[in-house]
């Protein structure tokens, strides 16, 4: 079973402001959602985790399952460039993202989606046939994007609204796909 994770609240979420790779800590109501998350799945033994390099999601996999988190740069947040830390109500978007075309160093949505599908059927094909528990701690985004690797990509292409709120999570198994 895998139990991905969206990272807990931290004072840019309760700002209203866009978060991106400045490696942000929870905050008090983070850490509790965390520790809800870690009660509520106590029971799980969980076999591997793996998380995001930014210090909110590294927290929240450390609080839940106890045990250091292993790093994958394909878990990061998606790159918001120079929108990062600006209030949603003031960024200029194209759909789900700030426009590329206004802001500096904005992620190629396609690029940002095969980069985690890459980390997922890596992680399918590694232990896919294993009956492991897994622990993904991650993003609004990387969490929707590894909702749409079991769901399919949405029609509209908003990966977000397979996403949890922050402190949630969503479980998911790999149904003996392709693991070619």
């Amino acid at each position: 079973m895998i139990y991905v994770i969206r990272h807990g609240q931290t004072d840019r979420n309760k700002e209203g402001r866009l978060q991106g790779r400045q490696g942000l800590p929870l905050n008090d109501s983070g850490i509790k959602q965390a520790e809800w998350v870690r009660d509520h799945l106590r029971h799980i033994p969980f076999d591997y985790v793996f998380s995001s390099p930014q210090e909110r999601a590294l927290q929240t996999a450390q609080i839940i399952t106890g045990k250091p988190p292993i790093t994958d740069p394909r878990l990061d947040v998606f790159d918001l460039g120079e929108a990062d830390g600006l209030t949603k109500a003031e960024v200029k978007m194209a759909g789900a993202v700030p426009d590329p075309s206004v802001y500096e160093g904005v992620e190629d949505v396609d690029g940002f989606v095969r980069r985690v599908f890459a980390f997922m059927h890596e992680l399918e094909k590694k232990y896919g046939l294993q009956q492991a528990h897994i622990l993904l701690s991650g993003h609004r985004c990387t969490t929707g994007c590894i909702g749409s690797y079991f769901e399919g990509l949405p029609k509209d292409g908003n990966l977000l609204k397979l996403s949890s709120d922050s402190g949630q999570y969503k479980t998911y198994s790999f149904r003996s796909l392709n693991l070619t």
